[in-house]
């Protein structure tokens, strides 16, 4: 099945020219192309380039140095959007970037979250260009910088040799390129004072030129977001319902790990959950968890996230049955859980209805629910208030430094992020990176290597576990957010 790429185009998705088309190595993105891709092809090139996006997005959160994410950048670009025919790989750059465009522009933190990483792209891939090639990538763009002449030069060169002294960098000279631009353009050089300022002006050396561009590249791109999210709106999502919206709409929640629909090792018995909710659940299962051990009932958003968070650690259909049974009978009589809970459990198992075999939410679709009034389900980190999510963590005996390390990512929207402290806090050991709540259990068990009566992890103190009683048999439900 095609689908035209300039079908979408209709001078829709372009906001200006930039002569470059897909030929070029580096693009400003500022019109779609005309070429025919099929539907496979429209997804898969999103995910690729998806992938290198939420590479990067780990790798800053993480503290990395630029130099090191640059690098990062250029290995995660070789490894994905590689295509068979190197003639190809500027079609599919071009074609990722304004799906995922689509893909991003619906909403104010999706649109922020893709310009920076868009961002971030864009200039390792700009300083990875040798010289020539981004002096002649400016001159397609017709970006209005041009070299300062050797008199200019002469006239500042003493405030340019003052700038470079306080970086420990040589002293230039006139076979020195210098750029003269408006300091507003550069406002990562104007912050760090690696640049001279002189009326309004900052003079940027070749080799901070990649300020300079990314600056424009981030303004044009900020102004294309806004432009496609109102002719999404108003015309895209609505001319291609049946075809790309679910696509489209599907991407920005896309899980990109490993399948978690069959339990990787074994299975595990229901005199297992309660020591491994403990030891080895994410928090927001563990949520759920003490919470349905204390009501004895969780509604319907509750029961799907943790029924197949279960079902994917190994628990049994029959011992699922078992365990949402022996809880809801304390408040309902056998029949009416058997007639009302029962078929839902099966249909999960895959054992009705379409007979389809069902995956344990991953992280993305747990933030990006909406929990309501009563409702426990959801990601702690995203829906907790700061003060109820800071209680949890001190309860879990998280010391000071690992909770204001949690709630930093927490402010800075990375909750995946903040979920991957708490577990190196708990654990006592690097996290691989946490995008669904089963890869947390699997790395958990492989860090307690099986014996979770041990030594207690580093980053408790000594105490209580949050969420389990001191009395043998009881347990406590976590605070509501």
């Amino acid at each position: 099945m095609e689908f035209k790429v300039s079908g979408i185009k209709r001078g829709s998705l372009g906001d200006g020219g930039d002569g470059a088309g897909v030929s070029s190595r580096l693009s400003f993105y500022q019109n779609s192309s005309d070429v025919d891709v099929s539907l496979e092809d429209f997804e898969q090139f999103a995910l690729d380039r998806l992938r290198v996006l939420k590479g990067i997005e780990e790798a800053r959160s993480r503290g990395r140095k630029q130099e090191e994410v640059d690098t990062l950048v250029i290995d995660l670009w070789r490894k994905y959007m590689r295509t068979p025919n190197a003639a190809d790989l500027a079609a599919k750059d071009m074609i990722s970037h304004f799906v995922l465009r689509l893909a991003y522009c619906r909403t104010e933190d999706l649109r922020r979250w893709f310009l920076g990483m868009e961002t971030a792209l864009f200039r390792a891939r700009f300083r990875a260009e040798p010289p020539d090639a981004q002096r002649k990538f400016m001159e397609d763009q017709k970006l209005p910088y041009k070299a300062i002449s050797a008199a200019e030069f002469a006239s500042v060169k003493e405030k340019l040799g003052q700038v470079a002294r306080s970086m420990n960098q040589p002293v230039p000279n006139v076979d020195h390129t210098f750029y003269k631009v408006p300091f507003e353009e550069v406002p990562e050089l104007v912050s760090a004072r690696r640049v001279y300022l002189q009326r309004g002006f900052a003079f940027v050396p070749r080799d901070q030129l990649a300020s300079i561009v990314v600056g424009q590249f981030r303004t044009r791109l900020t102004k294309a977001l806004a432009l496609t999210s109102r002719l999404w709106t108003t015309t895209i999502a609505v001319e291609e319902k049946d075809r790309l919206t679910p696509i489209v709409e599907a991407l920005s929640m896309r899980y990109l790990g490993a399948d978690y629909s069959q339990p990787s090792k074994g299975s595990v018995g229901l005199q297992d959950l309660d020591n491994l909710a403990k030891m080895s659940f994410p928090l927001c299962m563990r949520h759920l968890f003490f919470n349905l051990r204390h009501d004895h009932h969780l509604k319907f958003g509750g029961r799907q996230q943790l029924g197949l968070f279960l079902k994917g650690i190994g628990l049994k259909l029959e011992d699922a049955l078992s365990f949402w049974r022996s809880e809801f009978t304390m408040k309902m009589s056998v029949e009416k859980f058997d007639k009302e809970y029962a078929y839902s459990i099966r249909h999960n198992f895959g054992k009705e209805g379409k007979r389809v075999d069902y995956t344990p939410y991953s992280c993305m679709k747990i933030i990006t629910s909406t929990p309501g009034v009563g409702d426990h389900h959801g990601c702690p980190y995203r829906h907790f208030s700061q003060e109820n999510l800071r209680v949890v963590l001190e309860d879990q005996q998280l010391n000071p430094r690992a909770v204001e390390a949690v709630m930093d990512k927490v402010r800075n929207r990375h909750y995946q992020l903040a979920c991957g402290t708490a577990f190196e806090a708990i654990h006592g050991c690097p996290s691989d990176g946490i995008n669904h709540p089963n890869q947390y259990f699997e790395q958990s068990r492989r860090a307690l290597q099986g014996d979770e009566e041990e030594i207690p992890p580093k980053g408790l103190q000594s105490g209580a576990v949050q969420g389990v009683s001191s009395h043998p048999g009881e347990s406590t439900p976590l605070p509501v957010p």
